[in-house]
């Protein structure tokens, strides 16, 4: 079970974080920094697996594989931005975090124009004149 290999590197890196914070507080937040990389690669599988899936659907939908693509960058970005929010919350700079999630929302808004563009104009060509 992954989920508590996971939570047994999160449990114990964050019991040597506890200790490293008063002796060492920029090799703590290094490995703060590693853990979260160590555990996002750990995912990376997963990862893979549901991209494939969401492709196969599309496919199998007749759906533009670019939509799907862009959905995906989307959520991508949601989470890079969240993630590296929390390190940088983590790391005493809440400003910084808001910055960041400020913009990870604009660029999610920027790659969502051309899908919002298409639903529009489906919908407008649904309307009677």
């Amino acid at each position: 079970m992954e989920i508590i290999q996971i939570i047994g590197l999160g449990l114990i890196s964050t019991f040597l974080v506890l200790i490293l914070k008063e002796q060492k507080p920029i090799f703590a937040f290094s490995l703060t920094i590693f853990v979260g990389a160590v555990i996002f690669l750990f995912l990376i599988d997963q990862i893979s697996a549901i991209i494939r899936m969401l492709e196969d659907l599309a496919s199998k939908a007749h759906i533009e594989l670019v939509y799907v693509e862009t959905v995906l960058k989307i959520i991508g970005i949601a989470y890079i931005a969240e993630f590296g929010a929390q390190i940088v919350r983590d790391a005493g700079q809440g400003s910084i975090a808001a910055k960041i999630e400020l913009a990870g929302k604009l660029l999610i808004m920027t790659m969502a124009i051309p899908i919002l563009k298409l639903i529009i104009e489906t919908v407008l060509q649904l309307l009677p004149a």
